[in-house]
């Protein structure tokens, strides 16, 4: 489906970037800006208001029930949002702490709840002039995982092998089949016994970002890594087209989650999944990414 949806207008046409911006610029994924505060650097894309497919078909492998039905969603907005998931330097830049079990500065936050990221937009909003950051709605998160696909993957259809086991999933995402691989830190999670594995390893946990292949759009890490807290919670389906949607968002209200993570196995690693925590929750395989303005 179209990626221009109600308006073609190039977010740089005027030739000039958001005044908060530090450096813009064009490549072959299209427009981008970049975010700087103290030492960390953070590139962030256009996405431009469009319409897709939202869930997933019946007969996709993996398919949980509440990825369906299928249905159009329209997207009057254009956003920027992070090319990767929020990384640890830029956490720290903001909080001063790093809350993360898998500590380095290249890798994502980990073990923050999303409470915890509304404190970090809060700091962060206010300490740079017009800046108006917030999470991505959960329909906003997965026009741009999918960035104009259909398939299970940005890349792709997924055959499942084995539990752990997608070969799909190898070059795009970090994933319970491979995270142990060439994973460094001392206090990685014991993945032995796990089953069904891709690769064989012993243990497991986060990778720096950016380093599988992004999606079209030059994501990173939308699948695979960390899963991801969206700005709402959970609604249920219907094949009606929407415009717009946004689940349930009252103080207590669960908010999804997207992406699956390093722990996953392989069919919890696809566009269309969906998880829910208490907006207190943290885990060692949830951090999250950012949109510009108020999602």
């Amino acid at each position: 489906m179209s990626r221009s949806g109600t308006s073609g207008r190039h977010p740089l046409a005027d030739g000039h970037p958001p005044d908060w911006a530090s450096g813009w610029g064009q490549d072959r994924y299209g427009a981008f800006v970049t975010l700087t505060v103290g030492d960390a650097t953070q590139r962030m894309r256009w996405i431009a208001p469009g319409s897709f497919r939202m869930g997933s078909p019946e007969d996709e492998p993996g398919r949980w029930e509440d990825e369906g039905p299928g249905h159009a969603v329209t997207l009057t907005r254009g956003f920027w949002l992070f090319d990767t998931p929020c990384t640890q330097r830029l956490w720290d830049a903001v909080m001063a702490d790093n809350p993360s079990r898998f500590r380095s500065p290249d890798r994502p936050v980990d073990s923050v709840s999303w409470n915890d990221v509304q404190g970090f937009l809060e700091r962060l909003n206010g300490r740079i002039p017009g800046l108006s950051l917030g999470l991505p709605t959960e329909a906003q998160w997965e026009h741009a995982c999918r960035a104009g696909t259909e398939t299970a993957l940005y890349s792709g259809a997924i055959v499942i092998e084995g539990a752990k086991n997608a070969p799909a999933l190898d070059a795009i995402a970090w994933y319970g089949g491979n995270s142990g691989v060439g994973f460094e830190l001392d206090d990685g999670h014991d993945s032995s016994g796990w089953p069904e594995k891709q690769h064989p390893h012993t243990r497991a946990g986060t990778h720096p970002v950016g380093r599988k292949q992004p999606n079209p759009w030059g994501l990173h890490d939308m699948l695979g890594n960390v899963l991801e807290w969206c700005a709402d919670g959970r609604r249920d389906y219907t094949a009606d087209a929407v415009t717009d949607p946004r689940g349930p968002e009252t103080d207590v209200a669960e908010r999804v989650l997207r992406g699956g993570s390093w722990i996953f196995d392989a069919r919890s690693v696809r566009a269309a999944i969906r998880y829910r925590f208490a907006p207190d929750g943290r885990f060692a395989y949830v951090g999250f990414r950012c949109a510009s303005g108020p999602a």
